[in-house]
């Protein structure tokens, strides 16, 4: 078995202890009333973002649900724009706009948190399709919960991701609740890694508080995608060992023995004692009283930055409420020509022809364009608004897509955010009605939650 060596397992406490000791301090913050809106915190499940970042560079990206702090920080946000960001403060990430749920710093390859189920799948899928499209050795993760596993993006996700190709890690943090509801109850297979094979692609039933194999596995499937070789699903079976939601009740649907014996099973604890005990081999001079010291100063240098991060917070001011409406829209730009003189003469086509036309035209100055579709590929479209389109940009960039209009729009949004620029042919107008979920609650609050 693969083993880290000695800075990539002290780099793995040191995020998992990150994420554990903001998150504590964040549920304290809330109880207090300090935070404006929910909170969920990810303690007990630190393992799984700190295993999976671990082999991810910052153009590298995630897609992440309301249940994200863990993924921002493992992924190298701050405590301290993530702490201002609860407070409700201009200097968080989002500058105060998106709170505990929406989480947004593209610069490190964190593309946003959502309190919708299911659209981190999605919108990974348009991430790997954006690194597809732009050749670049890049790779997307989707981390869900196992409520989204019964969620139609879930499948539609995956199909995608199998069918064509992409870069994309799905990984399932089963913590066995999708909110109240137990897996058991909500799901006819009590598995979700063993699901890959239904879509071509390899999956695995990890013990989702065992950092290490976490980090092997991810390491494993992040390399295979960037040879090219397609997605992988990773279900790690873990266990949240707070409330939903701070605030919620937390054992009308669970037992407080329960808890506590998942306690036992902390992903913290569990590294600590294995590189302690010798289980893991490090430097054989070093003593275990000296290694013991060391894993102690992180925790408390953690523990100074992490108050540092609040004073910081607290420190800093609230938005302006005349910038409240901010960033609703995006900035529009004029089009401007300026390849060619306009056509000389006063020629007359057809809206359809003059489709095409703008299409080939806008695809020839932009290799980020695609199209997607039914049937819009080698058919040229229902009404032919893309014909002959496919002979010259290829099936990459002339996309036919399975029925799935949630599915690919959803993609759209990922890829937009990515690099690339889609195009989405709706057959009928009808269709679209399937893809509200993504327009609305997704594609239209972007530009204004991410600030």
């Amino acid at each position: 078995m693969t083993q880290p060596n000695r800075d990539t397992l002290l780099t793995l406490y040191r995020t998992m202890q990150i994420i554990r000791q903001t998150e504590e301090r964040l549920a304290r913050y809330h109880q207090q009333g300090l935070i404006p809106g929910a909170c969920h915190t990810y303690v007990g499940e630190e393992a799984i973002a700190a295993g999976v970042c671990a082999h991810l560079s910052t153009d590298d990206v995630i897609f992440s649900t309301h249940r994200g702090h863990g993924h921002a920080l493992a992924k190298g946000l701050s405590p301290e724009k993530l702490i201002a960001e609860l407070f409700g403060r201009e200097t968080g990430v989002s500058h105060g706009r998106g709170g505990s749920m929406h989480l947004f710093a593209p610069e490190i390859g964190l593309m946003g948190t959502s309190g919708i189920v299911g659209p981190s799948i999605l919108q990974a899928c348009g991430g790997g399709y954006s690194f597809k499209i732009l050749r670049r050795n890049n790779v997307a993760v989707a981390f869900f919960g196992d409520g989204a596993v019964n969620n139609g993006a879930f499948h539609e996700g995956l199909n995608m991701a199998a069918i064509w190709n992409l870069p994309v890690i799905f990984v399932c943090e089963n913590n066995q609740f999708a909110t109240e509801v137990p897996f058991s109850y909500s799901s006819g297979n009590p598995g979700v890694g063993n699901r890959g094979a239904a879509y071509g692609m390899p999956g695995h039933e990890l013990d989702g508080n065992d950092v290490l194999e976490i980090w092997r596995v991810a390491g494993e499937a992040i390399r295979r995608a960037r040879r090219g070789e397609g997605p992988t699903l990773i279900e790690c079976r873990t266990y949240r060992t707070r409330a939903h939601a701070e605030g919620m009740g937390d054992f009308s649907y669970r037992t407080r023995e329960e808890v506590e014996e998942w306690k036992q099973r902390c992903p913290i604890i569990r590294l600590r004692s294995n590189v302690l005990s010798g289980e893991i081999s490090l430097d054989a001079a070093e003593s275990v009283e000296a290694l013991a010291a060391q894993l102690d100063d992180i925790e408390s240098d953690i523990r100074n930055s992490v108050q540092a991060a609040r004073e910081f917070a607290e420190s800093s001011p609230v938005p302006d409420p005349a910038t409240a409406q901010d960033n609703v829209y995006s900035t529009s730009t004029d089009a401007v020509l300026t390849t060619r003189q306009p056509a000389a003469t006063d020629r007359q086509i057809s809206f359809v022809a003059a489709t095409v036309e703008a299409l080939d035209h806008a695809m020839a100055l932009d290799p980020g364009i695609f199209v997607m579709g039914e049937g819009i590929g080698k058919r040229g479209g229902n009404f032919m608004t893309t014909a002959g389109l496919y002979d010259k940009y290829g099936a990459d960039r002339l996309c036919d897509t399975p029925i799935c209009e949630r599915g690919f729009v959803g993609l759209s949004c990922g890829a937009a955010m990515t690099g690339t620029r889609p195009v989405i042919d709706f057959m009928f107008i009808d269709f679209i009605n399937d893809s509200f979920g993504e327009v609305i609650n997704q594609i239209a609050k972007m530009q204004y939650m991410s600030s």
